[in-house]
């Protein structure tokens, strides 16, 4: 069984055995059908994956890795706040009849603010003491922008990432205010997986742990008997990330740079609710 696995599952149990319901409460989230969208949650959860032992894709079901690594590289490569960038439709429900979403996420990430070294973005600073300052304690990025909230079609969820070098890995906190277990978690813990591991190689590190950091872990009532299901079936070992060794520019990267190797899973869940 993989390490992710068996995190995942004693996340979901620990969340459903001893959560907090909404139920009875006024709650913002609507199904469809316009039903109020109830959850069970947890408040703090901390997971942790070595990335020097393992890749972090649940083989429980199949984690898309080329959508995921896409949507990373739409925020942080091309900062993008266009769906029409993005090959996936998972932001159509939040973006306006251009496609936009506000202010949020992509468009965070190409502000340039003024750093000691020069004017630049979130991005290129970090890239820049990653490879200047990498045992720097201010290596960060930061998109819950209060200025621009009243402008993004969502107020960031996974809003913060701060760096660490250590022993020469690189290591990263990543801070997520609210996340649905069921349609979001491993597709974030993916994501920001291989972006440690692109980091690392354009800066000359070797990957080391992803610390998630979840305010409010829920899951919905519409998804429990789908997680019920999903942490009842048999795990395989964790598949194998292959980057391309020869990327040295982080804005060189490309969905097809990336790979999973002995990847077996479980069946995929199709046509999961999701809660706007």
């Amino acid at each position: 069984m993989s390490k992710a696995d068996q995190l995942f599952k004693d996340m979901c149990a620990d969340i459903i055995e001893n959560g907090d319901s909404s139920e009875g409460r006024t709650v913002r989230p609507r199904w469809e059908d316009g039903a109020p969208a109830h959850t069970i949650k947890q408040f703090g959860v901390v997971n942790r994956y070595d990335l020097s032992e393992e890749f972090p894709a649940l083989t429980l079901r199949p984690t898309p890795l080329k959508l995921c690594v896409d949507e990373l590289l739409w925020i942080w490569q091309r900062k993008s706040n266009n769906t029409r960038d993005l090959n996936s439709r998972i932001w159509d429900s939040w973006a306006d009849a251009d496609g936009s979403i506000g202010k949020a996420y992509g468009y965070q990430m190409g502000v340039k603010y003024k750093f000691a070294q020069g004017e630049m973005d979130q991005v290129d600073n970090a890239l820049w003491q990653l490879k200047h300052a990498p045992y720097s304690r201010r290596i960060l990025t930061n998109i819950f922008n209060f200025s621009d909230l009243s402008e993004m079609g969502l107020e960031p969820c996974a809003y913060s990432v701060t760096f660490n070098v250590a022993k020469g890995r690189l290591n990263a906190i990543l801070n997520q205010r609210s996340q649905d277990i069921l349609a979001a978690n491993n597709w974030n813990v993916v994501q920001y997986a291989v972006l440690v591991h692109m980091f690392a190689q354009v800066s000359g590190l070797a990957p080391g742990e992803l610390v998630h950091v979840i305010a409010d872990a829920h899951i919905y009532d519409r998804h429990l008997p789908i997680i019920k299901e999903l942490i009842a079936r048999p795990s395989y070992p964790a598949p194998t990330l292959r980057i391309n060794p020869n990327i040295e520019d982080f804005y060189d990267f490309t969905v097809d740079d990336v790979r999973l190797d002995g990847y077996r899973t479980g069946p995929q869940i199709k046509g999961i609710p999701i809660a706007v």
